[in-house]
């Protein structure tokens, strides 16, 4: 029998429960350091939800619902500030000093350690087993803080605010953190970055704040606006629509919400326009992007003659073996006649060829010119730079994005140094970021948007490629002529067929592959494929699976399993670590969840895990994983290890802005809630030379003919029109 795994956490629901012999299935989220929420089964009689549990069982397969946690075991830990205690002495600022050493010290000294330690150091010395190293350690720990930041600490650590969130606080408050938190936990929500009403409400608990403290309801209020706009990517939600969801969890009446509503509006944490209620960011994004373009742009470049402009076209056709078509002309020349302009197109369409025509032109006639292209992701700005010969940056690198405080080097006061600012795969760019790129583009004096109107939209609140085009003040290309339909790339023909809502998945011979099977024979049928695949010579680092679910038999939980086993599987030779359901192991390909600007890799990147060395050999005294990423080298730690997953099968929000040689995605009836036009278009898409597609038939024709469940509602495109009315 495999070794039992024991995890802590709380139930977020029952998923089912027998009442005759007491089987339940139910989403617990672990309090480890990935979050995550996983599916659990056992025979409990009374499981309570948001109740801590520790729990003691195995990870097992199943083959309808993937994976679960079968449990053996139950119990609810008994609050302790031995715990809390144990957790701050662990903490980065003790360098060196790891849980069992934490526990050691504790187990010597008491709970009031740090109180005897500060009266006299010497009394480490008792501690059997503690080195003179870890003794300097807690020392210079201890000195390095003042009285007041070691309360805050102590306290926040016992209730299990983590190290980050500590120095978030400190940074923001400074000496009176504390007071500030006690006298209202839930102000740190709007005022200090990293929080959420969860983490709030946890602090406001153990202080004794009740439901129906009018400070948490106004913090539960502004969460839940934002928190329904994040979900459903809209920019605001209808008033009645919050006040329903607002009654339904605080149990308040209309007349609470309405008073509540009023003292939100107020002290500007919401914006009300009409029947409208925005989140202040949401709705000072939109505003400020439309006032941008208003005054744009502050100083103009000196037009260029038409004529000329055709001759250097023509040249440079000559020079690169290429013939622009009209279209694509026309586009070359509005990048010149125009401040601002529009150019979409699917895959194969040109853009990149006119990008780079447009790159080399404008140096042609603006000698000296800074030309700076960006993307929202690493891989699709390094393409870009290699396509064009030009600087390219991810949006957040180029606006030096500070991750712990959310803010942005980059602004009003500190413009970004550019003549022409190219903005590739714009679909992606939610309103927030876009209004900060504008922010710091001041001195820009042409900006080129650059992408794919039918791929899915940002994952942030915002539908900015859309309302830019239906505002109708912008010129707009459409490129529409496919130029690799010659080559005879059935992935073109088909994404152009899906747009269309029409596919007959037998007219694709050339790359594009239909596997039909039943769905519990999906991941059998994935690994017999990638079989055949290695023995003609493809790697891991050639195909990429992309599903569109992280749960069910083909979802990407259930897959990543699969497919670590068949690429990477178990060796004696290789360190492995357990983060939550997940093993991660040395020559594991690795996905990049979040952005982390300091270490140069960002949200999608793809990197494979060289190295685990364990705590006794890391120079920090704690475990690390190395990632590497092309040629860079990235460490990760307790602190930042939630921040990579397994990269064998990814979703395709993850996959989108990247481009792989050969694609495998998987269908079925049990995905399609998830199945819509957009979403298969942007996976096809990804594919470049080889497009497999297993599972059901109807499912994917089903999807194919599926429109957006949900039209994201917005405001830019009212406010760019009534803008240039003025």
């Amino acid at each position: 029998m495999d070794e039992l795994v024991t995890l802590n956490g709380k139930v977020k629901y029952i998923v089912y429960h027998n009442e005759d012999n007491f089987y339940t299935v139910a989403k617990f989220k672990m309090n480890d350091l990935l979050e995550k929420t996983i599916t659990i089964t056992g025979y409990f009689q009374d499981l309570k939800k948001n109740t801590t549990y520790n729990i003691q069982g195995q990870y097992i397969e199943h083959p309808q619902y993937g994976m679960q946690f079968q449990v053996e075991s139950i119990n609810i830990p008994l609050p302790d500030e031995r715990e809390g205690m144990i957790h701050y002495l662990s903490g980065v600022q003790f360098a060196g000093i790891g849980k069992k050493t934490a526990e050691k010290i504790v187990d010597a000294l008491g709970e009031d350690a740090l109180s005897k330690i500060r009266e006299d150091y010497h009394i480490l010395e008792t501690v059997k087993g503690l080195s003179e190293k870890h003794i300097q350690a807690i020392k210079e720990g201890l000195r390095s803080e003042d009285d007041d930041l070691q309360e805050l600490h102590q306290f926040l650590m016992i209730n299990g605010i983590g190290m980050r969130n500590i120095i978030r606080l400190n940074r923001t408050y400074g000496k009176e953190a504390l007071s500030k938190i006690k006298e209202n936990p839930y102000r740190v929500i709007e005022e200090c970055d990293g929080f959420g009403f969860a983490t709030a409400d946890k602090i406001g608990r153990s202080l004794g704040f009740q439901d129906d403290d009018p400070k948490r309801l106004y913090a539960l209020l502004v969460t839940i606006a934002m928190d329904q706009c994040v979900s459903m990517g809209d920019s605001y939600i209808e008033q009645d629509e919050l006040c329903s969801v607002f009654m339904k969890k605080s149990g308040c009446t209309e007349e609470d919400f309405l008073q509540l509503l009023q003292e939100t509006l107020m002290k500007r944490s919401l914006v009300k326009e009409d029947n409208r209620i925005y989140p202040v960011t949401q709705f000072d994004a939109e505003r400020a992007i439309a006032q941008y373009f208003m005054s744009y742009p502050m100083e103009g470049l000196e037009p260029v003659d038409a004529k000329t402009l055709s001759e250097y076209i023509t040249a440079l056709e000559k020079d690169l073996s290429i013939t622009y078509d009209e279209i694509q002309k026309k586009a070359i020349r509005t990048l010149f006649d125009e401040e601002v302009m529009i150019m979409t197109g699917g895959p194969g369409t040109g853009k990149t060829t006119v990008v780079k025509a447009m790159v080399d032109l404008f140096r042609m006639f603006y000698p000296g010119s800074e030309v700076v292209c960006v993307a929202p992701t690493g891989r699709a700005a390094k393409r870009l730079s290699e396509l064009t010969g030009a600087k390219a940056a991810t949006i957040h690198s180029l606006l030096q994005w500070d991750l712990e405080t959310n803010t942005f080097g980059k602004n009003r006061e500190e413009p970004i140094a550019a003549d022409l600012l190219i903005i590739d795969e714009f679909s992606m760019v939610d309103s927030w970021l876009f209004y900060n790129l504008l922010n710091a583009s001041e001195n820009v004096r042409k900006i080129c948007i650059i992408g794919d109107e039918d791929q899915l939209p940002s994952v942030g609140p915002g539908c900015v490629l859309r309302d830019m085009i239906e505002a109708e003040i912008f010129p707009l290309i459409r490129l529409e002529h496919i130029y690799r339909q010659e080559e005879g790339n059935d992935i073109i023909r088909l994404s152009r067929n899906i747009r269309e809502g029409n596919v007959e998945e037998e007219n694709y011979a050339n790359n594009v592959a239909f596997f039909p099977c039943q769905r519990s024979m999906i991941k059998d049928g994935i690994l017999k494929i990638l079989a055949a695949s290695s023995e003609k010579g493809f790697g891991m680092e050639d195909i990429q699976v992309i599903s569109p679910m992280y749960e069910g038999q083909a979802g990407i939980n259930m897959m990543n399993r699969a497919l670590q086993d068949f690429y990477n599987p178990p060796d004696e030779e290789k360190k492995q670590i357990h983060a939550g359901y997940m093993i991660l192991r040395e020559g594991d390909k690795i996905l990049q969840l979040k952005n982390q600007p300091d270490d140069d890799v960002y949200n999608g990147d793809i990197g494979i895990l060289e190295e685990i060395i364990p705590a006794e050999e890391s120079e920090s005294g704690k475990l690390e994983a190395v990632v590497r990423f092309q040629d860079n080298y990235v460490f990760y730690n307790n602190e930042n290890l939630s921040n990579i997953s397994l990269a064998y099968c990814i979703s395709v929000h993850k996959s989108q802005g990247s481009e792989y040689p050969i694609v495998i995605m998987p269908f079925s009836g049990g995905m399609q809630f998830m199945l819509q036009k957009k979403l298969i278009y942007t996976a096809v898409t990804r594919a470049r030379k080889s497009l497999i597609l297993i599972g059901e038939k109807n499912a994917f024709i089903k999807g194919v003919q599926t429109a957006e469940r949900h039209e994201r509602k917005t405001t830019l495109a009212m406010r760019l029109k009534k803008i240039n009315d003025l």
